[in-house]
């Protein structure tokens, strides 16, 4: 066991049950504003680097925030193969546009999102993040509600990427996680695309809404593959839902083979993910894959996710 003092001064405390916390020590905080939508913070923490917050929940920091949005990415386009054009919703930080453009494949990366203050103060505030994605001639920023975007853009994307905030009642994002969208991102996808999402913490207390979400994907798409990564400062492990057609399939190829595949088609570093990565990322544990196969319930817009 590890134990510290605690310090002194502000501190960001976030409950990932009504039991636990994950806390922060706030140093500086860089920017706040409460925007139409949400409350937002950029802050400078003790020792996770820079993040940003929006209605007090942590969403991401320049610590560990490529673990997340590699374990987000990469997967799914691997799964499909070479992905011309994809479609971030959310992801305001711009790092999940980042990791799309390493695809030498991309010919154009889409990012929807809500809340043009906050893309706007994570172009300014989170350089490290985006590393000039936005600037990227591939990229194309639309500041729309997601759930109404994709309505609009069947079969023209070979990865959609769901980079939103929780799920949280009566929060912006609810109507995100429910089988109506995920019907329509299935609807914008090219045939053998990949659907993606951020789905929730998936430890064994608080995997309830990661199980959820995953059988709600599987009654939607004709594939479901489902996975965790451990990012320290979210406290738990976070879990991944992808859906696809039947086309798309996993035959657990040996990593060096990935490697020499993943050489040919990324440009740029990768710190978190490689051929052995994406191996582990396609064994999630027993515990969740019983979880999922046990569990009945599905997300709708008439039952709406309550609660992380």
């Amino acid at each position: 066991m590890h134990s510290h003092a605690p310090t002194s001064g502000l501190w960001l405390t976030e409950f990932n049950t009504p039991h636990d916390a994950c806390c922060h020590r706030i140093i500086e905080v860089l920017h706040q504003h409460k925007t139409r939508f949400q409350e937002m913070m950029i802050v400078r923490s003790g020792t996770c680097g820079k993040a940003l917050v929006l209605d007090g929940c942590w969403q991401s920091c320049s610590g560990d925030e490529f673990i997340y949005h590699e374990a987000l990415v990469h997967p799914p386009c691997l799964l499909q193969g070479g992905p011309e054009k994809i479609l971030i919703l959310g992801g305001g930080e711009g790092a999940a546009l980042r990791e799309a453009l390493k695809w030498r494949s991309v010919q154009q990366a889409v990012m929807v999102d809500l809340d043009k203050e906050v893309v706007d103060a994570c172009r300014r505030y989170l350089p490290e993040m985006h590393q000039g994605a936005f600037e990227d001639p591939r990229t194309r920023v639309v500041i729309a509600d997601a759930f109404d975007y994709v309505e609009t853009a069947i079969g023209q994307f070979d990865v959609i990427i769901s980079d939103l905030t929780d799920p949280l009642e009566n929060g912006p994002s609810a109507k995100l996680f429910t089988r109506e969208y995920f019907e329509k991102c299935q609807r914008a996808l090219a045939p053998g695309g990949c659907f993606v999402l951020q789905a929730g913490l998936a430890g064994p207390i608080e995997m309830g809404i990661h199980v959820r979400l995953a059988r709600t994907v599987a009654a939607v798409f004709e594939r479901m593959f489902h996975w965790t990564a451990h990012v320290p400062s979210w406290g738990s492990p976070m879990g991944f839902v992808c859906g696809a057609d039947h086309s798309v399939g996993w035959t657990d190829p040996d990593p060096r083979t990935l490697d020499h595949q993943l050489t040919r088609v990324i440009n740029g570093p990768l710190r978190f993910f490689d051929g052995r990565a994406m191996r582990a990322l396609m064994h999630p544990p027993k515990y969740l894959r019983d979880a999922i196969a046990a569990e009945t319930h599905i997300y709708s817009l008439d039952a709406l996710p309550r609660s992380i």
